[in-house]
C-alpha cells in the first residue's frame, strides 16, 4: 500500500500474473481425464441395436426383433389379433386397414372413407370391427375384404372398441364422452347407449379375464369400472389428462397408462367436465435412494440440473403407468417427465409390464416395483401398440408403420453406439477398458465436428482386452466409442458395463480476465476462508469429492489514502494456478506552467 500526494506525483502499478504451465512444450501436461460411461441415464442417450440396458447399466444382449410387415403408411393408431394369429392394423392418414399372416405376408383388407382407423376387435365369428375417425362409423369387415356399417353414432371420433363376453361390441367415442353397447348391426345410437361418462373422450377400453368392461377417459384421466346395467366405478383418478392404453395382467391387476396434457396434444382439447370421484386406493411410496457416481477426475456422472424426482413423483411426468391392484390399490410403477409412451402389454415375465414409447421407439420392461430395462430399441420413431397372442409378442409402430415381432430368444449379435464426448479442447487419448465378459469388442472414432460425419475418422481396429487397450484414434476434441456383442459357442453370457476412456486434454494458457483499480481510500480486508483439509491433496483424492469450496472476495472498507485493486483469472483445464505480482511505483513530474 502507498499513499502518495496527488498533487506531486501519479501512481501507476504495473501488474504481471505469472501463471505456471503455460509452456509450449508443455501442450498436453496438464491433469488427465477419466470418462466413465456406466449409469444407466448416460447409456441411454446412445443407440442400442440389438443390445439391453438393464437398470444398472449392464449392456447384454437383446431380445430378437423381427420386421414383418410394412404398411407404408405413416402412422399405425390401432391393432388387434384373431385365433389364427392374423394381425390387423388400423393405419392413417389414409384410411386402410390390413391383415398380416403369421408368415408375414400381408395384404390391404379394407380401405375406409375416413382418414384414420383409430379402433379394431375381432368379432367371435373371425370378422373385424374398425373404427374410424373424424365423423367416424364402426365398419364390420369380412374375411373376403367386403364391409358394412355396423354402428353409426352421431359422435365425431369412436376411439376405441372392446368385444364383451356376450359378443356384444363396446365403442368408446369422443367428443361426448360416451360408451355405447350395440348387440347387431344397424342398432340405434339411443337404444345401445350404456352409460354417458361426463368425461370428453372414452380414450381405451379392455375387458378382464372375470369379464369387467374398463374404460379409461380424458381429460380427467379416470379408469371406469363399468357394469353391464351402466354403472360406473371410479378404479383410478390418474390426476393425468388421458388414460391411453390399459392392459389387465393375469394376476387380476391392470396396468393403465396416463398421459399428461403436454403428450395427449394430439387430442382435441377441451375444458375437464365434471367427473365421478374415485375411491381411495394408493400404493405406499417406495424408498428412492440417489447415488452419484463420478470418474476419476473427480466430476459427476449424470449430474442432473435439478432435484432427483422419484418414479412416484408424477407432477411434471409427461406419461406414467399405473398398477391397479385388484384390492383396489394402486402403484405408481413408471413415469418420465420427457419420454411419451404410447403402449403397454403385460411383461414376457409375470410381474413386469412391456412399456412403448417415442423415445427412438424403444421398449422397456418394467418390474412392477420399477426396475426398467431397455428391452429393444426399435429402427422407427415410436411404438404404437402390442399385441400378445400364443406367447407371441408384436409391436406395431408410427413413423413409418410396421409390424414387428420379438420374443424370448436372444440375437447372435448386436452392437451400441456412446453418446459423443466433449473433451472442450483437442485431446491426446490414453486407454480404454471395461468390464465384462463373453465376446465383446470395442472401437473407437473421433472428430472435430460435434456431430460424427464424413469428417470424422474411420473406426478403430478392434480393441479385444477388457483390462485395457491404447486408443489408436487420432487426436481430436471429440470421441465416441462403438460395443460390438456376440454370442459365444460355449453358451457363456455375453456382457459389459463400466466403459472409461483416458484421455489429456491440450493445456491451454491460464487467461486474466480483468483488472480493476479500486477508487483512493477503499481498502480490502481478507474475509476468512473455508479451509480445505491439507491431508486431501496428500491422499492423491480430488478436492473438489468433498464439495466446492466456495472463496468468498475480500471485503471493502474505507481506509484513508489506501489504493487497492483486484483481479480475476481462470484457467479452462481446471488446474491449480500458482502467480506472483510486482508492482512498479512510475513517478510523473507537474507539467510546467507556461
Amino acid at each position: 500500500m502507498f499513499q502518495l500526494s496527488l498533487r506531486k506525483l501519479l501512481t501507476h502499478f504495473a501488474v504481471a500474473l505469472l501463471l505456471l504451465g503455460a509452456s509450449a512444450s508443455a501442450a498436453y501436461s496438464g491433469q488427465p481425464v477419466i470418462w466413465e460411461t456406466s449409469g444407466r441415464g448416460e447409456l441411454l442417450k446412445g443407440d442400442a441395436r440389438g443390445v439391453s440396458i438393464s437398470d444398472t447399466g449392464v449392456l447384454m444382449l437383446a431380445p430378437s426383433l423381427t420386421q414383418l410387415f410394412n404398411t407404408e403408411q405413416a402412422f399405425v393408431w390401432s391393432s388387434a389379433v384373431d385365433s389364427q394369429g392374423n394381425v390387423y392394423l388400423g393405419t392413417g392418414h389414409d384410411g386402410k386397414v390390413f391383415r398380416v399372416a403369421p408368415d408375414g405376408r400381408g395384404s390391404l383388407l379394407y380401405d375406409a372413407a375416413e382418414l384414420d382407423v383409430t379402433a379394431l376387435a375381432v368379432a367371435r365369428d373371425g370378422s373385424v370391427y374398425a373404427g374410424t375417425s373424424p365423423d367416424g362409423k364402426v365398419y364390420r369387415i369380412t374375411s373376403d375384404g367386403r364391409a358394412e356399417v355396423y354402428f353409426d353414432p352421431a359422435d365425431k371420433y369412436i376411439w376405441s372398441l372392446a368385444v364383451l363376453g356376450d359378443g356384444s361390441l363396446a365403442v368408446g367415442t369422443g367428443d361426448n364422452g360416451k360408451l355405447y353397447r350395440v348387440r347387431a348391426a344397424g342398432a340405434k345410437p339411443e337404444s345401445s347407449l350404456l352409460i354417458a361418462t361426463n368425461q370428453t373422450h372414452v380414450i381405451s377400453l379392455a375387458v378382464t379375464a372375470q369379464g369387467d368392461l374398463i374404460a379409461g377417459t380424458d381429460p380427467g384421466g379416470l379408469v371406469l369400472r363399468i357394469s353391464p346395467d351402466g354403472k360406473a366405478f371410479a378404479l383410478f383418478d390418474a390426476r393425468l389428462r388421458e388414460i391411453h392404453a390399459l392392459a389387465p395382467a393375469a394376476d387380476g391387476s391392470i396396468y393403465a397408462l396416463a398421459l399428461s396434457d403436454a403428450a395427449s396434444a394430439g387430442r382435441p382439447q377441451s375444458v375437464p367436465a365434471p367427473a365421478p370421484q374415485p375411491t381411495d386406493g394408493t400404493g405406499v411410496p417406495a424408498t428412492s435412494v440417489t447415488i452419484t457416481a463420478i470418474d476419476e477426475s473427480g466430476t459427476p456422472i449424470q449430474q442432473q440440473p435439478s432435484a432427483t424426482r422419484s418414479r412416484t413423483d408424477i407432477s411434471t411426468a409427461r406419461s406414467a403407468v399405473f398398477r391397479i391392484l385388484p384390492d383396489g390399490a394402486t402403484d405408481v410403477v413408471w413415469s418420465s417427465p420427457t419420454v411419451t409412451a404410447f403402449a403397454i402389454a403385460p411383461g414376457l415375465r409375470p410381474g413386469s409390464v412391456l412399456i412403448g414409447t417415442a423415445d427412438k421407439g424403444r421398449i422397456y420392461s418394467v418390474t412392477n416395483d420399477g426396475r426398467d430395462t431397455l428391452l429393444l430399441q426399435s429402427s422407427e420413431g415410436q411404438i404404437s401398440s402390442f399385441l400378445v397372442r400364443s406367447g407371441q409378442m408384436y409391436a406395431a409402430s408410427s413413423n413409418q408403420g410396421k409390424l414387428f415381432r420379438f420374443d424370448k430368444e436372444l440375437v447372435a449379435d448386436g452392437s451400441y453406439e456412446s453418446p459423443v464426448r466433449d473433451a472442450k479442447l483437442t485431446a491426446l487419448w490414453g486407454r480404454i477398458w471395461w468390464r465384462g465378459s463373453g465376446n465383446v469388442e470395442l472401437q473407437t472414432r473421433t472428430g472435430n465436428g460435434e456431430r460424427p460425419d464424413a469428417t470424422w475418422s474411420d473406426w478403430s481396429t478392434s480393441y479385444r482386452n477388457p483390462e485395457g487397450s491404447q486408443i489408436s484414434s487420432p487426436r481430436a476434441r471429440f470421441i465416441q466409442w462403438r460395443a460390438s456383442l456376440k454370442s459365444t459357442s460355449t453358451g457363456m453370457q455375453t456382457w459389459m458395463e463400466d466403459t472409461s476412456v483416458a484421455y489429456l486434454p491440450r493445456n491451454v494458457a491460464p487467461e486474466v480476465l480483468s483488472i480493476t483499480s479500486l477508487p483512493i481510500g477503499v481498502g480490502l480486508q481478507q474475509v476468512a476462508q473455508l479451509q480445505v483439509d491439507p491431508n486431501v491433496e496428500s491422499s492423491g483424492l480430488d478436492p473438489s469429492l468433498f464439495g466446492a469450496v466456495a472463496q468468498v472476495p475480500p471485503r471493502r472498507l474505507f481506509q484513508r489514502g489506501a489504493r487497492s485493486f483486484q483481479w480475476q483469472a481462470e484457467d479452462r483445464n481446471g488446474d491449480t494456478l500458482e502467480y506472483a505480482i510486482y508492482l512498479s511505483l512510475i513517478h510523473i513530474s507537474e507539467p510546467t506552467r507556461p
